[in-house]
């Protein structure tokens, strides 16, 4: 009878501790996240009641496992001890990342309510954030799949052997990751550095986007159509690349046009008045018309306006060329570039100078019909 009750006790009073533990952190975590509404911090430390359970029913279950005395399993004895020493190592680092990404989040969203009038600078908060969640992530896996094969006495002399030979090993390491430890330097320093940050406007390699996500490897880029452009972050240390929101959110677009020598420019100067007048997209800071380059057949003419940022400022801009097209094909058609496809016509009395063909000025000829033949086509 000892036998059959020893392993229920024991199986059932971690089970009965482990579940009322995690009611009771539950319970506790409400009511702090009732009291202190403005901090989100209890609420997302409700997240690791789970590997929080599961650390305490591991090591419970780690600890009296011996009391059970279970004679037919007594020869796994070892085995069953070394997969509970596994999954609390497991838990524990479930729960440990559980905690510092809460602990994390919670801090970015006070900085976020406390700073919503700067968004430059909470997009910047908001990489750093996302990059140090990932490195905490991934210390904590190394350490924890480091611990798990410590576990194992076969991997203990592994692990004396590597260490004795560490200089070679780092060597050879560095040399085969090269590419892999550049970018996470890269990583570390767009994080640090503020070079970009998740949300910016950018333009790389010809493509017009905005930073979507970056990790300590990769950075994706979402392009205007939907795309995603996936590239190393050393990529963005390495290489020039436009960043429309570095410095503030602001912009100033430019509009060309290219016209007849007789367009009305004081009248499309007042025309575009009206346009950013009636036009959401114009922050209201500053425009402008003016010729700034001619050509024997047009000339080209430039509208300058502004927008608060970079999505305003394309609207802006079709907005403006839209309508000063339209405006101009319907009410000053003259004024749009035209082809010749005729000869020009001369005044009366006047003729076309006549080409001397034969090479000697002494006896012009007056064209082709009138050229020696040579009996060469």
């Amino acid at each position: 009878m000892e036998n059959v009750l020893r392993p229920l006790i024991v199986l059932g009073g971690s089970v009965a501790i482990t579940l009322a533990a995690g009611w009771l952190l539950d319970l506790l975590l409400r009511r702090a996240d009732a009291r202190h509404h403005e901090t989100p911090l209890w609420g997302l430390l409700r997240r690791c009641r789970i590997p929080f359970q599961l650390v305490m029913c591991a090591a419970l279950l780690r600890g009296t496992y011996a009391q059970t005395r279970l004679g037919a399993v007594r020869d796994h004895h070892v085995g069953i001890g070394r997969l509970l020493t596994l999954v609390l190592i497991g838990a524990s680092a479930w729960l440990v990342v559980r905690s510092a990404i809460a602990v994390v989040d919670s801090v970015y969203a006070r900085y976020a309510a406390a700073h919503n009038r700067d968004p430059a600078r909470v997009r910047r908060v908001r990489t750093q954030v996302t990059l140090i969640q990932r490195v905490v992530v991934a210390v904590v896996g190394i350490v924890a799949a480091a611990a798990m094969l410590l576990t194992f006495p076969a991997m203990q002399t592994v692990g004396t052997s590597m260490l004795a030979s560490a200089g070679v090993l780092g060597i050879v390491a560095g040399v085969a990751a090269q590419s892999t430890l550049g970018n996470l330097f890269a990583g570390l320093q767009i994080a640090f550095g503020d070079m970009v940050r998740i949300g910016d406007t950018v333009v790389v390699d010809g493509e017009w986007g905005t930073i979507e996500e970056i990790t300590l490897t990769f950075l994706a880029v979402r392009t205007w159509d939907e795309r995603r452009i996936t590239m190393p972050v050393s990529y963005f240390t390495a290489q020039p690349f436009e960043n429309w929101s570095r410095g503030g959110a602001q912009m100033t677009g430019s509009v060309y046009f290219h016209l007849d020598h007789s367009a009305p420019i004081a009248a499309m100067r007042d025309k575009l008045r009206d346009i950013l007048g009636d036009c959401a997209a114009w922050d209201g800071r500053n425009w402008s018309l003016a010729v700034t380059d001619t050509t024997p057949t047009t000339i080209q003419v430039r509208a300058v306006v502004t927008a608060k940022d970079a999505d305003d400022i394309w609207t802006a801009r079709c907005a403006v060329r839209e309508q000063l097209i339209g405006w101009l094909r319907d009410h000053h058609p003259y004024a749009l570039p035209r082809v010749a496809t005729a000869p020009a016509a001369l005044p009366p009395g006047d003729t076309w100078p006549s080409v001397p063909l034969n090479g000697r000025d002494d006896k012009p000829t007056s064209g082709w019909d009138k050229a020696p033949r040579t009996g060469r086509g």
